[in-house]
C-alpha cells in the first residue's frame, strides 16, 4: 500500500513531504487522496458512481491495514545506547507516528515494560494484550478486505491483491 504513492512522492519538491527539509509540513490526508486516486485508476474504475461504492471500502482496508501495522517497525530507534547500562533511546521523548501511524497504546506499554525491565510477569501480561490487539486489528483488516471483495469484479479482485488492498 505505502508504495502506491512513492513514484508520485518521488518527483515533487522535497520528496513529495511538503513544507520543508525532513517533511514537517507533511499532509496524510493529500497522501491518502493521491492513494486512492491511483488505486481507482489501478481498478480501472470510469464510472463514478462505481467508485463512490467503493471508495469507502478502499479507504477504510487502508486504515485497516495502517491500523495493523501501528507498533511494527520498532526495531529501529528505539533500544539502548552504548552498552546495557545506558538509557533507552528515546527516553522521555513522546513517540512520534511514523511510517505506520501513531503506536498502539498496548505497543507503547509493551516498549515501557521492555525499557524499564519488567517482571516475567508483568511482561508476560503486556505481551497478551498486545498480542490480543494485534489478531483485533488483523481481525478488522480482514473484515473490511472482505467488504471490499463483495464490490470488485474478478479483474479488479486480482488486481487488488496485486497491489496489497487484498
Amino acid at each position: 500500500v505505502m508504495s502506491l504513492g512513492t513514484n508520485q512522492l518521488v518527483a515533487q519538491p522535497n520528496g513529495g513531504l511538503g513544507g520543508g527539509p525532513g517533511g514537517r509540513n507533511f499532509d496524510h490526508a493529500q497522501m491518502q487522496q493521491r492513494m486512492l486516486e491511483r488505486y481507482k485508476e489501478l481498478l480501472e474504475v470510469t464510472n463514478d458512481d462505481e467508485w463512490k461504492a467503493i471508495e469507502p471500502r478502499v479507504t477504510k482496508v487502508m486504515e485497516a491495514r495502517r491500523d495493523s501495522m501501528s507498533g511494527m517497525g520498532r526495531m529501529f530507534g528505539r533500544g539502548p545506547r552504548g552498552g546495557d547500562n545506558a538509557p533507552p533511546a528515546d527516553q522521555g521523548q513522546p513517540r512520534r507516528g511514523g511510517m505506520f501511524g501513531t503506536p498502539s497504546p498496548e505497543a507503547e506499554a509493551l516498549q515501557k515494560a521492555i525499557d524499564s525491565k519488567a517482571s516475567k510477569a508483568e511482561l508476560k501480561a503486556t505481551l497478551e494484550k498486545y498480542v490480543a490487539s494485534r489478531k483485533t486489528k488483523q481481525a478488522d483488516l480482514e473484515k473490511s478486505q472482505a467488504a471490499l471483495r463483495e464490490l470488485l469484479t474478478p479483474r479488479q479482485e486480482a488486481i487488488a491483491a496485486l497491489n496489497g488492498l487484498l
